[in-house]
């Protein structure tokens, strides 16, 4: 299985961070093949260029697997924000970062996006004090984010959030409180606040066609 998900990464030729740690470490394949091609100079021909529907699907496919979604589900979210005012590629982001799974990663109560998920599926995580089981939950500005008090003990959260202390990886949209370990949406994430590293308007060009 993290063969599999380290492919995904090497398909896209991009870090889609969905191990965590690892994507960080040496251990990362992007990193290991990036190392060897310094080495060995491995320059013997330049890459053949991409159509421009290449490079749109290619955004498209980094941004759901980033956010951990099936084609179908995907589609339905930018169905949705097509249909809101502003620009769609934006709105678009801003759902897939304000997903429930997603929060949690980003408030460091988890490691990885698929640990956060499982957090979520498995009725460790409370909004507003209230168990929520549905990772594509939508957290609003003012909402509270709070963890069981079993999961909060676990040593896979404490350890998560020593290195959130550490390192201060929470944005700025967010405010945590690591004692407590619970999280607030201050405000909407800004464009530049978002994780989500793709080009979202070849996204809505793939779509619009």
């Amino acid at each position: 299985m993290g063969k599999a998900v380290c492919k995904l990464c090497k398909s896209q030729m991009v870090k889609l961070f969905l191990k965590g740690e690892r994507c960080l470490s040496e251990k990362c394949p992007l990193e290991k093949a990036s190392k060897a091609a310094r080495n060995k100079r491995l320059r013997t021909r330049r890459p053949a260029k991409m159509s421009e529907y290449g490079l749109q699907l290619r955004e498209k496919q980094k941004a759901k697997r980033m956010a951990g979604m099936r084609e179908k589900q995907f589609n339905l979210y930018y169905q949705k924000a097509s249909r809101k005012k502003g620009q769609t590629g934006e709105l678009l982001l801003q759902m897939l970062e304000c997903r429930l799974d997603n929060i949690v990663y980003q408030l460091s109560m988890a490691s990885s996006k698929a640990q956060a998920r499982q957090l979520v599926t498995h009725r460790n995580v409370r909004v507003n004090n209230i168990v929520v089981n549905k990772p594509s939950c939508q957290v609003k500005v003012g909402d509270e984010i709070s963890l069981s008090k079993k999961a909060a003990n676990s040593e896979f959260v404490k350890n998560s959030v020593e290195k959130a202390k550490k390192h201060g990886e929470i944005p700025g949209f967010l405010q945590f409180d690591p004692e407590k370990i619970v999280g607030t949406m201050l405000v909407m994430p800004a464009r530049e606040d978002i994780s989500i590293p793709v080009e979202e308007q070849l996204i809505v060009e793939l779509y619009s066609k």
